[in-house]
This record gives structure tokens, C-alpha cells and sequence, in this order.
């Protein structure tokens, strides 16, 4: 199934296809699509290189029951989905348990994209969260390599962070004598480059002292070389200061480099801090006087910015916390529901892993289709929360719903289902390529959608054995 390939390259994006057979997934997608192959049951394969640059994750990892097509699992794969395939089949497990594929599999997925498509509380660099530390070898590195005589360090104060907590102290001495004027400290190179390309900027919680300062971030090892450096101001009193990425600009020696090469978040080797008299290009800093500074700083961390937009898509299924719901009548509902146990619990382990991904702190679109076919996208659908509508949407429109919510912000951390509206299983859905209907703004249908809404709320703390 290509549909989805198609829908990215219209937008011009780069994919990638993550498969588990590569000769079927050749036959299914052409020769030209980037592929790298793995199964998800196995973290063994799932390598770091396989997702270094990955920003954002469409996964359709399904069991495969009777003689169905979902061989296709992984990342950016819009594959066939286990309740169309119960429809049409309805037989037996083939290969890996539900547990393996649907849960198992969901948890490695997760661990192995967490670090490169970003989470909503950011990734730490330095400083203290809850009761854990991040460290960074910070050094002093002030004017006295051009001559100058003020004097910095860096310590960590245990009772000076906001409510008494510890935090990290840029303090010192600055002074013009002999031609200086600024304080720094430097980070040791980091042994191996950050990679914080899913992310938008660095946000620094700090307690300000109405002084004007500098971030410098390097993405090369020579220590002598460009800093991408952005400037802030700050008031008085604990703060939060957001510097995006685009607010960066290549300085070497106090002066814009007019060529340097592009700012590459994922190669980030060095971070700095610095009080100077000096901003760039022959401009001097406004808030600067001689003596005595204290910068304390609890953390730094990489952020997403507002408004936060998915970063992995999952296409479940309708369903999943139908099988033992209390009241339910299940002589009406799909098969896979009705077969949940004799299958696997197949129900059961998808609504554990899309559990996973609920907890995982990544932004997420959970879209949960009924059952699935081969009919051409372009009928009218319904968006329905709380896991109750049964029906039948194409293959086509649910990998273009996939893509459109990797974009829209109103479908960040939402489930949903999806059914063409008013058109009977039995009657075959087509479109008049002469008179092709208008194509759809999905984000009017995502708007509707509400947070925390799952079909879970229905089972009433009524666990399922398994």
C-alpha cells in the first residue's frame, strides 16, 4: 500500500520505511522508497542509526491474522490493520502473539524514536530534575586569553535554587583592566554530538539580576571556531528564558561570520555562558558594570515550542476497549471483538500499547480506523471519541489523515475513531474520476476532537485477564 508515500512526497518531505521483509515491501512500495529493515519484536534491531534524524514517526505496526497483508511494521507505513483483516478473514494468529507485535513490540518502538522525535517536557542538558542531576564539566574562560584580569567559576550551590533547592552558580569578577571585560565558563566537548534537531531551542531556568548575557552553542570540536551565540536580557527573580534556535548567529571573535555554515542542531559539541562588555560587530552591552555577578542557573534544556504538534502517529484500531466492557452487547459488534480472547487478546495488547505511547511524554495522534478497504478515499467521515462507532473507512483516507495530523496541533495527544459517515458496508464506496470530490481540511475535523478521551472511561476500572 503506497498511498501514504504518496501524500508525503506531495509535501516534499523525506520518508523512510521501516520493514521487516524487504522483498515484500519492495514488491508493495517500488524500488525507489528508502528502506531499512528490522521487527520491532526485536530491540536487537532496531539500530540508533536507523532513527538518527527521524523527527516525527507513522507507525502501523499489526498483527498479522489469517492470511492478511500487514506484513509491512515500523516507522512512516500506513499497513493493513487487524480489524479490516478479522472482517474479511476472521481465522487465526499468524506468526508473533498480539503481546509481541502490539505491546512488546510498541514499547521497543518507543524506547528506540524517544530521543530524536522530542518530548513535551524537553530534554535536559544540565541541571536538576526531581531528584535526579544532569551534569556538565563547565570550566572558567574569561579575558585573560586576551590579557584581562576578571575572574569566573562555576559551582554547585545546594540551597540557592528556587525554593531552596540546589541549583548551578555562574559567578565572578569582571573587569576592563588591561583591555578585558568578559567572564565565560565553557563546557568540556561532549563525547559524543547532542542531537536535539526534533526540538526547537534552548530554555534556560535561571535567576536573573537585570544583566544582559550570552549562549553560546558550538557544533564543532575545535575549541577555537564559531559559536552560534544568542543574546538575553533578564529581570530580577527566577525565570524561565527561551532561546529558539533561529536566534542564533554564527560569532567568532566578537564578529558575525557573514559565510559560516548553517546552524546544525544535531551536532551540538559545547555549550557556553558569558558576561562581557561586548555583544558583536562593535556593539557594547547596555546592562555591563565592572565587579562583581552572580548567575544562578537550575537547568537548560531543549524545548518544543507552542503550538506543540505531533511527532508520532499511530494507527490503531476501533475497538480496543470494547471486549469485556460491562452492558456491551457483543453479538453487535465487529468480530475482532467478539473473537478478543480466542485471538490473542488482540484488543487487549493494542490498547496496551497505545498505553505506551500515551505515557511515553512523546506528542502523539492515536487514530483508531474501522474497518478497513480498498475503496478510494474522499467520503464523507465521521470523527467519534470514546471507542463506540463501527463501519468501514479506506486505507487511503486514514494514511491521509496520518499525515495531515503530523501537522496540526489540534490533534496533538488526541484518540480518535474514524468511519465514512452514512454509506453501508455492503455498498461499495467509488469516485467519478471525472468529478473527484473536494479535497478535505482534516484539521476542521480534528478540531473537534477533546483531550483524555480514550473509550477507557467506559470500562469502569474493569480489568481484562490475560
Amino acid at each position: 500500500m503506497g498511498e501514504e508515500w504518496w501524500a508525503y512526497s506531495q509535501q516534499k518531505l523525506s520518508v523512510q520505511y521501516f520493514v521487516r521483509n524487504e522483498e515484500k515491501a519492495r514488491r508493495m512500495l517500488g524500488e525507489d522508497v528508502d528502506l531499512v529493515v528490522g521487527d520491532v519484536t526485536k530491540a536487537s534491531t532496531l539500530l540508533p542509526e536507523y532513527f538518527k534524524g527521524v523527527t516525527s514517526v507513522i507507525n502501523a505496526v499489526s498483527v498479522i491474522v489469517g492470511e492478511g497483508r500487514g506484513y509491512l511494521t515500523g516507522k512512516n507505513t500506513v499497513s493493513t490493520s487487524s480489524l479490516s483483516i478479522l472482517v474479511y478473514l476472521a481465522e487465526q494468529i499468524k506468526g508473533d502473539s498480539p503481546e509481541m507485535v502490539e505491546y512488546i513490540g510498541m514499547k521497543n518502538l518507543i524506547n528506540a524514536v524517544k530521543e530524536n522525535v522530542g518530548l513535551h517536557t524537553g530534554k535536559l542538558l544540565f541541571g536538576y530534575e526531581g531528584n535526579s542531576f544532569k551534569e556538565l564539566p563547565w570550566g572558567a574562560l574569561d579575558d585573560v586569553v586576551m590579557g584581562g584580569v576578571s575572574q569566573s567559576a562555576f559551582q554547585i550551590d545546594l540551597t540557592g535554587g528556587e525554593n531552596g533547592g540546589p541549583t548551578g552558580l555562574f559567578k565572578g569578577i569582571v573587569t576592563t583592566a588591561n583591555n578585558g571585560g568578559f567572564a565565560s565558563i565553557r563546557t568540556k566537548n561532549f563525547s559524543e554530538p547532542e542531537d536535539l534537531s526534533a526540538y526547537d531551542g534552548l530554555e534556560l531556568r535561571l535567576k536573573g539580576d537585570g544583566r544582559r548575557y550570552k549562549l553560546i552553542v558550538r557544533t564543532s570540536s575545535d575549541w577555537d571556531t564559531v559559536g552560534y551565540t544568542s543574546i538575553f536580557d533578564t529581570v530580577e527573580g527566577w525565570q524561565s528564558v527561551r532561546l529558539p534556535f533561529s536566534s542564533l548567529r554564527p560569532i567568532f571573535r566578537a564578529r558575525t561570520v557573514l559565510d559560516a555554515s548553517p546552524f546544525d542542531p544535531s551536532q551540538i559539541t559545547s555549550l557556553q555562558l558569558m558576561f562581557s562588555k561586548f555583544e558583536s560587530d562593535g556593539k557594547l552591552n547596555p546592562t555591563f558594570k565592572e565587579g562583581r555577578f552572580e548567575l544562578p542557573v537550575s537547568c537548560i534544556r531543549a524545548y518544543l515550542k507552542d503550538p506543540i504538534t505531533p511527532r508520532f502517529v499511530h494507527v490503531s484500531s476501533a475497538g480496543v476497549t470494547r471486549p469485556e466492557r460491562p452492558g456491551i452487547d457483543l453479538s453487535k459488534q465487529p468480530p475482532a471483538v467478539r473473537l478478543n480472547k480466542e485471538l490473542g487478546f488482540i484488543l487487549t495488547f493494542k490498547l496496551k500499547g497505545e498505553d505506551e505511547i500515551r505515557e511515553s511524554g512523546i506528542p502523539y495522534t492515536i487514530v483508531r480506523p474501522c474497518a478497513l478497504t480498498e475503496e478510494p478515499a474522499g467520503a464523507d467521515l465521521i470523527f467519534d471519541q470514546g471507542d463506540n462507532i463501527t463501519g468501514k473507512i479506506s486505507r487511503e483516507e486514514v494514511a491521509r489523515i496520518c499525515v495531515a495530523a503530523l501537522k496540526s496541533p489540534y490533534a496533538c495527544d488526541k484518540t480518535f475513531e474514524v468511519v465514512k459517515s452514512v454509506i453501508p458496508f455492503s455498498e461499495p464506496y467509488t469516485v467519478d474520476p471525472e468529478n473527484p470530490p473536494p479535497e478535505k481540511d482534516y484539521n476542521e475535523y480534528f478540531k473537534t476532537l477533546k483531550d483524555g478521551i480514550t473509550g477507557k472511561e467506559s470500562l469502569e476500572k474493569t480489568p481484562i485477564s490475560v
